[in-house]
């Protein structure tokens, strides 16, 4: 389905058809999956994950087509819950804004964080247990102020209803001028 010309939200309506159709026996129980309507695909370039288009895992969404020369995560997202996940518990990801503007910072550690995430990862994805690793101490009230003030986005865990399963499964697609190249596939994935 996906591929040069192909539309983002018939890949959503196709995802969305082929998830809702399973459903899952957990303890002597089934259960329908149900796609996670607030959660997408997305389209990626050099040095940032989310480069702008949004590949829907449901019906609906906007009418604009895959480009030549573009790659993507295709994403699903399911869960035997309501099918709308929401921020809980510690977060422990971050990234830096792609398009960070300059802010002032005041905090001294603040600038120090930030100087470390520059040098490490620049605007990839990192954890807090890799910032430990580069002998970083004392530094949530620092990362926190790097949050708050844009510089850098925090990526909680994502939760449905009490008692729910969720999954995340995606493959990445590169679309080349005479085919699509799944980059994800092999036997280490």
């Amino acid at each position: 389905m996906a591929g040069v010309d192909a539309l983002l939200c018939d890949i959503g309506e196709n995802i969305q058809e082929v998830m809702e159709s399973y459903e899952v026996e957990l303890g002597g129980r089934t259960y329908p999956v149900k796609a996670i309507r607030n959660l997408n695909g997305h389209s990626i370039s050099p040095y940032r994950i989310h480069a702008g288009k949004t590949v829907p895992i449901v019906k609906g969404g906007e009418s604009i087509r895959m480009e030549e020369n573009e790659v993507y995560a295709i994403e699903t997202f399911g869960s035997t819950g309501k099918g709308v996940v929401h921020d809980d518990m510690e977060c422990s990801h971050y990234m830096k804004d792609f398009d960070e503007r300059h802010v002032p910072l005041r905090l001294q550690k603040s600038k120090q964080l930030l100087s470390v995430i520059n040098q490490n990862f620049g605007t990839l994805a990192f954890c807090r247990r890799w910032l430990d690793r580069l002998g970083q101490t004392k530094y949530l009230m620092a990362l926190k102020d790097l949050c708050d003030k844009g510089i850098v986005e925090a990526y909680p865990p994502l939760c449905d209803i009490k008692g729910s399963y969720t999954a995340q499964y995606e493959h990445t697609v590169v679309l080349r001028p005479t085919c699509k190249e799944v980059v994800t596939r092999g036997t280490d994935y």
